[in-house]
């Protein structure tokens, strides 16, 4: 569903990304890891068609993104940095909303959506509220009702746990779950390395701007001694562990 091929990202001198290749399947979840400025923002972005790469191509369900990007971004929901891009002076359900009728949904299946997602992500209690008065993580969950609210078969997450208390995490992990059961490709960066372990079938790991490392989660810990991610991730980054 995703497949990225040799793209770069170039702003004037500064190249952010520099020939990324990896794909994401249908029922994969893929960790996007790196530390600050590794280019994973710029990465999504790429993907998700808001972006246009300097050099190579980027496919959505065999869409290529620079030619058919609103089709491309058609299939696609998208988180990024947590509450972005909700209003304050309007119900959780009317954020929702306005996003779903933006992807041309209709009325009665829009009400439905996001009953499910109310249900599923434990909003029901706040769901008809002004988002203003909202902790982060009733803010987080909104935005990820949001994304997923056309049922997309592409789910990009940028940090999704950010602001999310333990039972708002585990709600966060039997979505995912469910995500994966139904087909969906998904691709999410995050700092949490036990989540991690937890989520994903494969990891792409990148360094300032380049793919230091991807595959299984069993092929990442093979040549290290511990059960700590940590311990994988860092080797990696510094030059150490395994190269692309």
């Amino acid at each position: 569903m995703i497949e990225v091929v040799e793209a770069s990202k170039r702003f004037g001198t500064l190249e952010a990304v520099s020939q990324l290749s990896f794909t994401v399947n249908p029922g994969e979840v893929v960790g996007l890891l790196g530390e600050n400025g590794a280019g994973k923002t710029t990465t999504m972005r790429l993907i998700s068609g808001i972006l246009q790469p300097s050099d190579g191509e980027i496919r959505i369900g065999g869409i290529l993104t620079s030619t058919e990007p609103l089709a491309a971004r058609k299939q696609v929901g998208l988180l990024f940095g947590g509450d972005v891009g909700l209003y304050g002076r309007l119900t959780a359900w009317e954020n929702i909303a306005y996003f779903g009728r933006l992807y041309g949904m209709a009325e009665r299946q829009l009400r439905e959506r996001i009953a499910q997602a109310s249900e599923k992500l434990g909003m029901e209690s706040y769901v008809r509220k002004r988002v203003a008065g909202f902790s982060r993580g009733m803010r987080q969950k909104v935005a990820i009702a949001r994304a997923l609210v056309h049922d997309p078969p592409v789910v990009l997450l940028d940090e999704p746990t950010t602001g999310l208390d333990v039972s708002g995490a585990l709600v966060f992990r039997e979505l995912i779950a469910q995500l994966r059961q139904e087909g969906k490709a998904i691709l999410f960066s995050i700092h949490n390395m036990s989540e991690v372990k937890k989520l994903c079938d494969r990891v792409v790991i990148m360094h300032k701007g380049r793919i230091r490392f991807q595959g299984t989660i069993e092929e990442w810990r093979a040549p290290y001694d511990s059960d700590d991610p940590t311990d994988w991730f860092l080797p990696v980054i510094q030059g150490g562990g395994c190269d692309e």
